[in-house]
């Protein structure tokens, strides 16, 4: 199909309808809300539900109404109303229901401001809600893969009936470019598991409630065994110029484009510099961090907050090499130049005297 020149926020929205999604409930917010805008203009014209409920509590409940009942659905927000959704987001996990979730990040705590970032990493990836589950998170890093891995998400959360969040910077949201649009899926597969309100579906019974001690452990250790699946099944990465490189940058969003960048013109002055995206941020890409430390000399992790995706790259290293962390904050977005000095100083105090 042709390319369009469009906003990330909206190519969501245009590759959900795509992915065979029925509906949308959700509030808007800044960085986020062309994705909502997007939602109530275009799901209505293909005869989708677009909802803008009360508040961001409500919208994630009406998902897992919507989800109960079989079809695609979707919710998107940022900072303040993904934290509204956390007990919502337990709920649908727990119930093990697919939604798709989008989380625009803005800078925090509190209201913070509308500038991008990436303080809602440790929330997200490592919920925010109560209890103990997971949801499989993807880290696009450009309007095309804001299509791209929106489809997958709808996918991803089918296969696993889990929700799936899109986890993006603001930069993501804001930032225009070329798309291209894949055709929109056929048929999707039945859910003999929802409820239809057909006879068929009469025992079927979607909850996240097991008052007896024992049933309910046996349901966590279900989940934590489909966790452990998905972890073997779903790790998606980049890894660019890494396998020889003497210090491996890792980072995702608009701070990997930067990285690329700083790898380019490293290689050009003759370090061996490189880059490791992550493109889920659960699953986290722990084994080929794994593998990186056979060749590496040591890693830096650069990231829009004071320090969150890091802990993963330290827990993946295990006290290999050393792992160091550069960092903006505050809706500041780090430079090439920046990031280039911090490289070379690393570098340098890694070279023997």
């Amino acid at each position: 199909m042709a390319k369009e020149f469009i906003k990330g926020n909206e190519a969501i929205v245009k590759a959900a309808l795509l992915a065979g999604c029925r509906s949308y409930y959700g509030y808007p917010i800044t960085p986020a809300s062309e994705i909502a805008h997007a939602a109530a203009k275009y799901f209505p014209r293909v005869s989708r539900t677009f909802l803008q409920a009360e508040s961001e509590i409500a919208s994630i409940q009406m998902v897992y109404g919507a989800s109960a009942s079989g079809e695609r659905t979707m919710t998107a927000s940022s900072g303040p109303g993904i934290s509204l959704k956390q007990e919502g987001l337990s709920y649908l996990a727990g119930s093990e229901l697919p939604c798709v979730v989008v989380n625009i990040m803005r800078g925090g705590p509190g209201l913070g401001n509308i500038s991008p970032a990436q303080g809602d990493y440790n929330q997200i990836v490592k919920g925010g809600g109560h209890g103990d589950y997971k949801v499989i998170v993807l880290a696009p890093n450009g309007a095309q893969e804001m299509c791209d891995l929106t489809m997958l998400a709808f996918d991803l959360a089918d296969k696993w009936r889990n929700p799936v969040i899109l986890l993006a910077d603001g930069f993501i949201g804001q930032m225009m470019e070329p798309v291209e649009f894949p055709a929109p899926v056929g048929d999707l597969p039945a859910k003999p598991w929802a409820l239809t309100g057909e006879k068929i579906s009469r025992n079927n019974l979607i909850n996240s409630i097991y008052l007896d001690n024992d049933e309910l452990e046996a349901h966590v250790g279900h989940l934590a065994e489909k966790y452990a699946r998905i972890t073997e099944a779903e790790v998606r990465f980049e890894a660019y110029h890494a396998d020889d490189a003497e210090l491996v940058l890792v980072g995702y969003g608009i701070v990997s484009r930067i990285i690329r960048t700083v790898v380019d013109q490293a290689r050009e002055a003759g370090l061996k510099v490189g880059l490791l995206r992550p493109i889920t941020l659960f699953p986290f890409p722990t084994r080929k961090i794994g593998e990186l430390c056979e060749s590496a000399a040591g890693f830096l992790a650069v990231e829009m907050s004071t320090g969150q995706m890091v802990d993963d790259v330290r827990l993946a290293v295990n006290g290999r090499l050393p792992v160091h962390f550069f960092s903006r904050t505050g809706g500041n977005v780090p430079t090439v130049e920046e990031i280039f000095d911090v490289v070379r100083q690393h570098l340098s105090a890694a070279q023997p005297v």
